[in-house]
């Protein structure tokens, strides 16, 4: 706690040192034309939706979204874990820029001065607001309570709270006791607005209504805790999902020895989820699913609050996932790994600045391009350092591309995702193996052909493309300080 203490002590130094922040006030342009925001995030969530083409999961609302908005259907995140997304997406940084690689570390212990997304637009004039999970939170300990947030993004926050925090002792969880990183679930009784999500949505439809009445420009954010794991719905969302139903994935006979030990490693790591029985994962994926129907069904009630107030057409609308999700694939549950499942993440833009409402936007974009998108769509000056690049030009021309692949890291891995390939290494320039997967035949990334002679001259290009973006995304953001730690002391960087 001293160590804690003496380190926010230092990171409020710093802030008061640097002016808070890289850049200063925007006080530039009138802001009363300018689009308000609505930035919804789920946790844990997948690209298994009807909009993204599955044939049984039920996600509704999101669909109706995406009728009038752009789907991004080649959208990855920057790190297939929570705290390292989130705190990548919400600076507009890579990981290795914010320096934050793990769970349970706040932005500003490694980048103090840094400027996030809802901060710019709180200094060009727009009231934000979070509910929810933004930022890091440990799930469930700390549903209801401030988590990992960063105080300097936000005018007011809200921290919800339902009785799936009080049902806990009812959970099921392959290791008892034990829900945030293990499969774990429960069919619960009472309603959707019991639940903390539907605490969350009934906040976020009284905010809007308070914005629709004073005409407060606002960036408000709301972050479900669904479907991330303990998978807590109410039971008539299980009901939609008969388990007879569901079919288990499979994967082929030695498929681990194909892979490099890291890789393997990241597909094995939860002990008690590998060889899961059939009935089991079965009611795993059964759950995840209500789970989702859930959250889509909250993301609903506030899509039709932003209608019935008339805010709709002058709100531009984000709704994404901090990253994707196996549920069975390569043989594994969650994420953490360099796959498709993992990395791909569900995006959807809607409102002012979409010219092809219902359009499906197929080239490959990464997460840290939310921040320039929505400054540029809202007029807001965002800082110079950004990583990421705007998607404006395939919200007016969704078949135009802002990128040539997109770039995942995790643990001591990075890869690239193009057109037709995903190619990965492990260690340094790929010491401790490699992995090429033909997405033109092998959509489920099974057969790995890092070694194939036919696929040399591919793997020698992805590989100089892949250490040209890691190069880049190790590049020091102008302005920005970094501070690591080195023996539990703080190391300027």
């Amino acid at each position: 706690m001293v160590r804690r203490l003496l380190r926010w002590t230092l990171i409020v130094t710093l802030l008061a040192l640097c002016g808070g922040s890289v850049v200063a006030k925007d006080d530039a342009a009138p802001r009363d034309r300018r689009p308000n925001v609505l930035f919804l995030v789920c946790d844990d969530l997948n690209c298994d939706l009807g909009c993204y083409g599955h044939p049984q999961v039920r996600s509704p609302n999101i669909d109706r979204l995406a009728r009038r908005g752009v789907v991004f259907l080649n959208a990855h995140c920057q790190y297939p874990l929570c705290c390292p997304s989130r705190a990548s997406f919400m600076t507009g940084l890579y990981p290795d820029q914010t320096l934050i690689h793990r769970n349970a570390i706040y932005v500003r212990e490694h980048v103090p001065n840094v400027l996030t997304l809802p901060q710019a637009f709180r200094r060009a004039g727009y009231f934000a607001t979070r509910i929810g999970k933004i930022y890091h939170y440990n799930v469930p300990k700390h549903i209801g309570t401030g988590g990992h947030d960063d105080p300097y993004s936000w005018d007011y926050t809200i921290n919800p709270r339902g009785r799936d925090r009080d049902d806990e002792p009812l959970i099921f969880s392959l290791r008892p006791g034990s829900f945030g990183g293990t499969l774990s679930w429960l069919a619960a009784e009472g309603d959707d607005l019991e639940q903390t999500d539907g605490i969350a949505a009934t906040a976020a439809i009284e905010l809007l209504e308070q914005f629709a009445r004073t005409g407060k420009r606002f960036f408000l954010a709301v972050g479900l805790y669904r479907p991330h794991t303990p998978y807590v719905a109410p039971k008539k969302y299980f009901e939609l999902y008969p388990r007879s139903e569901i079919t288990v994935p499979k994967v082929p006979p030695g498929y681990l020895d194909t892979l490099p030990e890291p890789a393997r490693r990241s597909l094995t790591r939860k002990k008690e989820q590998n060889n899961l029985p059939e009935h089991l994962a079965k009611q795993a994926i059964q759950a995840y699913r209500a789970a989702t129907t859930f959250a889509d069904a909250q993301l609903g009630r506030i899509l039709d609050a932003l209608d019935r107030l008339g805010l709709t057409d002058n709100t531009v609308v984000v709704f994404t996932s901090d990253h994707g999700y196996h549920m069975g694939e390569h043989g594994y549950y969650q994420k953490t790994t360099l796959f498709e499942n993992a990395t791909h993440v569900p995006l959807i833009i809607a409102g002012p600045g979409v010219k092809a409402p219902g359009a499906r936007a197929a080239g490959l974009v990464e997460m840290v391009d939310i921040y320039p998108t929505l400054a540029e769509l809202c007029g807001v000056k965002p800082p110079p350092y950004l990583s990421g690049r705007s998607l404006v030009p395939m919200l007016v021309d969704p078949t135009a591309s802002v990128r040539e692949e997109a770039f995942t890291q995790y643990d001591v891995g990075y890869t690239i995702r193009t057109p037709r390939y995903r190619y990965t290494e492990w260690g340094p320039e790929g010491r401790l193996g490699a992995e090429l997967y033909d997405r033109s035949t092998d959509p489920e990334e099974l057969r790995n052909r890092a070694d194939d002679p036919q696929l040399a001259e591919v793997r020698k290009q992805l590989a100089r493309r892949l250490r040209q973006r890691i190069a880049e995304a190790n590049r020091r953001p102008k302005g920005v300080v970094q501070i690591r730690f080195e023996n539990r002391r703080r190391v300027p960087y």
